[in-house]
């Protein structure tokens, strides 16, 4: 397979500043298929690295495949039972399962397929991978395209995600960074992420989603976060149809003021697809180019970003934007005549990377977003000033050792067993909502090649990880969340 090599990324971005950029990528993650008229396909992440490898973007990059996420760097976030259950279910099992299957929230919207678990751990290892070459300075942009699934929650499936990376990833960040910011652009809330972090204030969540009868039916101006985390979870609720001109201009307002108030050592950018115009899911009208001008705008402030992927359905556009993001993260401006490729007929009539949006009304008036604007503001104006957290001693992350070196995995880990649980408690037991089987959502059908995955779950040989001091995250008013200092490396080349 052809990866550009592992050459350092040395471009000169439009800000004159040289960025090193890592991207993750597992050649295996487009073979997992959530089944027969799914719209959440795996596939595009290879469609997208077809354009990558054919603009030439990847000799730009450090190419990466990431070790896959074992059980112990799961449940950091999610709990035991959950993992177990993830780890153990299959296709031909699952109807004996009933009441974990509901429990734990998998069946429709997330369904049971051959190799889940091996994907979730494939998307997770990329993540947290990206966090760990951040954290050593390794590079200045880690983008992880399969990853950014954002609904899953501590102990249940939701959305279409099964395991929330972007939680695990910056546990991993704030190892080394005392503040991290994230930002959502995908079209539904950020829910899973805002919960896990809703209260601390060494974590800021900021969503910019649409709002209303629309899955998952949270994100409210007035979820601000609770506790120490108060003014630190930020929801910009969008109606249909808002186009790059306010989309864009509220974007670069807000984050202006977050990133001088706020001051995060690192940046994590969650930047799902499904915001696009004619996405299958989806009810905005952003151009390609819109939407990557908030990557841009979060790339000029040269703190370390993370990129990630997201929702995002209607793949032939999924691909062009996460291709066309990735030459923004590097500087680079790609031509908009595409490359024949292996997927090039997806991309017709016009086989270009941009498409024109569509003529579809704009309901976001002037006056709803200077209000939504006028709100966050008066938000902001709350935080005093960054948060100061004090650490006695900051561990390291260690990447593998030479085999011998190993120590033994039982040897390795020693999770405690009073981790507090941090869902928040608002949640009760309401019929949860359906991204996909429950919605009434008109769908165009495409014509797609998806292969069905064969892989067999990875085991994560070879990768284990030296256990360091505890530090600990403050995640409510009385109780606090022991972080265990273990990670997934994140320097295997693609070969």
């Amino acid at each position: 397979m052809e990866t550009g090599g592992n050459s350092q990324a040395n471009t000169v971005g439009s800000d004159a500043t040289k960025r090193k950029v890592c991207y993750f990528y597992d050649p295996d993650v487009g073979n997992y298929y959530y089944g027969q008229g799914h719209p959440m396909k795996p596939h595009r992440i290879r469609m997208t690295h077809a354009l990558l490898n054919h603009y030439g973007l990847l000799n730009s990059m450090q190419v990466l495949k990431p070790f896959p996420a074992r059980d112990r760097d799961l449940c950091r976030f999610h709990n035991d039972d959950y993992i177990a259950f993830l780890k153990s279910i299959t296709p031909e099992t699952q109807h004996d399962h009933a009441k974990s299957l509901k429990r734990f929230n998998v069946g429709e919207d997330c369904p049971v397929f051959d190799g889940l678990y091996s994907y979730c751990q494939k998307y997770a290892g990329g993540s947290v991978g990206g966090a760990i070459k951040l954290n050593h300075g390794q590079c200045d942009i880690a983008i992880n395209w399969s990853g950014g699934l954002h609904h899953a929650k501590k102990c249940e499936a939701s959305g279409f995600c099964y395991v929330n990376d972007i939680v695990l990833a910056i546990l991993e960040l704030l190892k080394q960074h005392e503040r991290v910011l994230y930002i959502d652009i995908d079209i539904h809330h950020g829910d899973g992420v805002e919960e896990a972090f809703y209260t601390t204030d060494r974590v800021m969540t900021v969503s910019f989603h649409k709002y209303g009868d629309y899955f998952p039916g949270t994100g409210h101006i007035r979820d601000i976060g609770y506790g120490a985390g108060n003014y630190y979870s930020l929801n910009i609720p969008l109606d249909d149809g808002i186009d790059d001109e306010c989309y864009v201009s509220l974007f670069k307002q807000l984050m202006s003021r977050i990133m001088e108030m706020f001051r995060p050592g690192a940046v994590v950018l969650q930047c799902g697809a499904d915001s696009l115009s004619g996405d299958r899911l989806g009810c905005f009208n952003l151009s390609i180019k819109g939407h990557g001008e908030c990557v841009r705008y979060m790339r000029s402030f040269n703190v370390p970003l993370l990129l990630l992927g997201g929702g995002g359905y209607t793949i032939r556009n999924v691909a062009r934007c996460w291709c066309y993001e990735t030459g923004v993260a590097l500087g680079v401006e790609i031509e908009d005549a595409l490359p024949e490729n292996e997927y090039y007929e997806y991309f017709g009539p016009d086989y270009t990377l941009h498409v024109t949006p569509s003529n579809m009304e704009n309901k976001n008036t002037r006056q709803m977003l200077e209000d939504v604007r006028i709100q966050i503001m008066e938000n902001l104006s709350n935080l005093q000033h960054a948060p100061s957290v004090q650490f006695h001693e900051r561990p390291e992350t260690h990447f593998p050792l030479d085999e011998e070196e190993q120590p033994h995995p039982d040897e390795s880990f020693d999770r405690d067993s009073s981790d507090a649980d941090i869902l928040n408690a608002k949640r009760g037991d309401e019929p949860k909502p359906s991204l996909f089987y429950t919605q009434n959502l008109q769908m165009k059908q495409e014509t797609e090649t998806v292969v069905e995955s064969e892989s067999k779950p990875e085991h994560g040989d070879g990768i284990e990880i030296m256990i360091s001091n505890t530090t600990t995250l403050k995640v409510s008013e009385t109780v606090t969340l022991p972080v265990k200092i273990e990670s997934v490396s994140s320097d295997k080349p693609v070969s």
